[in-house]
């Protein structure tokens, strides 16, 4: 009974009308046929394209999907898959997003805000994952642009605003230029210093972890100086967490 369910669940999920419950269901969903569910007749027109994408990572794969979409799809294409069941769909949505933006990161950032406040979590990583390589083509301006995301009402817009630019990240290039300065990611780090989300602490000690491999002193100098301004459990369990590669 438990193989059929798992089998029903991922045939929904290839159908586009389930939402994924893990990162392994994401996955293990056919991309190629999930798009031919929800947007038959561009499948029936791409099938070779869609195939050598299929094969690929799942990173790649959503992110050429993306620029499939925006290649061969129409102007309304991006409000129907914006509001579609499918997390995975909503994540296409994203990486459309990216691709049709490539020199506005403001504008970029605030189409792609409803998607990193999105109630599905896979919805919320392909938000940043997405616009990350944007982001870092012009990184003081995103640093400055994402500080003012740091003080938003809701705890998944300010996670974004850590997460996007980790200096290692998950799935995604490493920034370089982080993880030589990562001083330059702290105008984003410290008004979450504090933050009483334990979704966006764990966002903030793993900027800090991903730095601290590279520069660990930079990473005990600030931890040392928001110990002495903050002294709140939710700084000492960002420090504690942050600090966990090298004490």
């Amino acid at each position: 009974m438990a193989r059929l369910s798992a089998d029903n669940h991922l045939k929904s999920l290839n159908e586009g009308t389930a939402q994924s419950r893990t990162l392994s269901d994401a996955v293990a969903i056919d991309q190629a046929e999930l798009l031919a569910h929800v947007l038959p007749e561009m499948a029936q027109k791409r099938v070779a394209e869609i195939a050598a994408v299929n094969s690929a990572g799942i990173l790649k794969r959503m992110r050429a999907i993306g620029q499939l979409l925006v290649e061969h799809s129409s102007g309304e294409t991006l409000k129907f898959l914006a509001a579609h069941t499918s997390d995975t769909v909503r994540g296409w949505a994203c990486f459309m997003l990216a691709e049709q933006s490539q020199s506005d990161n403001q504008k970029l950032l605030e189409k792609i805000k409803p998607f990193a406040d999105d109630p599905h979590f896979a919805v919320r990583e392909w938000a940043w994952l997405a616009v990350r390589p944007n982001l870092v083509a012009d990184l003081d301006r995103s640093i400055a642009l994402l500080t003012t995301w740091t003080g938003d009402e809701s705890k998944n817009v300010r996670r974004f605003a850590s997460e996007a630019l980790r200096p290692r990240g998950v799935w995604s290039a490493h920034i370089l230029e982080l993880k030589t300065h990562p001083e330059r990611g702290e105008p984003l780090l410290y008004p979450l210093r504090a933050d009483s989300s334990r979704y966006v602490q764990d966002s903030v000690a793993n900027w800090i972890n991903d730095a601290a491999k590279s520069n660990p002193q930079w990473a005990l100098d600030l931890c040392d100086a928001w110990r002495a301004e903050s002294k709140t459990a939710a700084t000492e369990r960002i420090i504690s967490r942050g600090l966990r590669s090298i004490t």
